[in-house]
């Protein structure tokens, strides 16, 4: 009887731990109290930020156009992802609060890697607002409307939680029983399979096959789209004109380098630099989910006029208010 108690009590472990470990800043676990500031100040900016872009072009009628409409979709998506990491990363760092539920992990699981996707689905379709835009400009008001905007946000959502969904039950299905020990302080798909015991090819061809949808085509997608607006912008007849074309493309291929230049830097860590110090994932990672929340708010609000302009009226009625 008392074998097979054992032997099901290990049975059980192996299925599935109640709980996963969470880490901190490696090397700097006395610090973290002072760590949390500067990351308090980052998820500060990031949920202002977005928050102030959304209420600017919900209550702005001159906003109210294709590309804002895309930039509240992208605002969206970063305040999602700051939401999703906020709530493991600030209370490790002010109280060591490292357990974190299975299912809970599997859920802030779904939802990272999801916004993650979405972010780069919405700059995507905001490349191809851009290139209607500068290409087709007579056309643009008939191509662009509000119903077509609308099927390509639902699209968007089909197209990245069909992409999550399998990856989190293809890794739900194996039996964790190796270190209950993650290596950051969020659950990433990267981090949950090295705790597998099992056979993970399929879940390696499906991740590869996602890496080939979304992490490739996306950004080649946008290149392609502006070599057709660099070549529309080539063809303008007066500098004046393709200084302005140029210029209204400018926050939004700044808003592509943030998000794919960490994602890149992410991926070529922990494909070739799989024994190089825990530390360099940890802040390689923190950089690829924390820069585009917060750096694109700023971007967006120093570059565009319109969102400028914006934020001042909505102050100015705060004021009088």
């Amino acid at each position: 009887v008392l074998h097979s108690t054992t032997m099901s009590e290990l049975t059980n472990t192996t299925r599935a731990p109640y709980y996963l470990i969470l880490t901190g800043i490696p090397g700097f676990e006395g610090s973290h109290v002072w760590i949390s500031i500067p990351f308090c100040c980052l998820y500060t900016v990031s949920i202002v930020g977005n928050t102030t872009i959304l209420a600017v072009i919900r209550t702005e009628p001159s906003l109210q156009q294709p590309m804002y409409l895309f930039l509240s979709m992208l605002a969206l998506t970063d305040l999602g992802l700051t939401l999703t990491t906020l709530p493991t990363v600030m209370p490790l760092l002010w109280f060591n609060i490292r357990k974190m539920g299975f299912e809970a992990c599997f859920a802030q699981f779904f939802f990272l890697h999801g916004f993650s996707f979405m972010e780069s689905s919405v700059l995507l379709a905001m490349s191809f607002d851009r290139y209607v835009a500068i290409c087709h400009p007579l056309r643009y008001a008939t191509i662009l409307t509000s119903k077509v905007i609308g099927r390509i946000g639902l699209a968007i959502i089909c197209r990245c939680v069909l992409a999550v969904l399998p990856s989190l039950f293809l890794l739900k299905r194996l039996p964790f029983c190796r270190s209950h020990l993650l290596s950051h302080s969020y659950c990433l798909h990267q981090d949950m399979i090295r705790l597998v015991c099992a056979d993970i090819r399929i879940n390696s061809w499906y991740g590869f096959a996602l890496v080939l949808l979304i992490i490739v085509m996306d950004p080649l997608l946008i290149v392609l789209s502006y070599a057709f607006i660099l070549k529309s912008i080539l063809g303008a007849t007066s500098w004046t004109e393709r200084f302005r074309a140029l210029n209204n493309c400018l926050s939004h291929i700044l808003a592509v380098l943030v998000l794919y230049v960490p994602m890149v830097g992410v991926s070529m860590t922990h494909r070739f630099a799989k024994h190089a110090s825990p530390l360099v994932h940890v802040i390689m990672a923190n950089i690829y989910l924390l820069a585009p929340p917060v750096l694109n708010p700023i971007i967006y609000s120093v570059k565009t006029k319109q969102i400028r302009q914006g934020i001042f009226h909505l102050l100015l009625q705060r004021k009088v208010y």
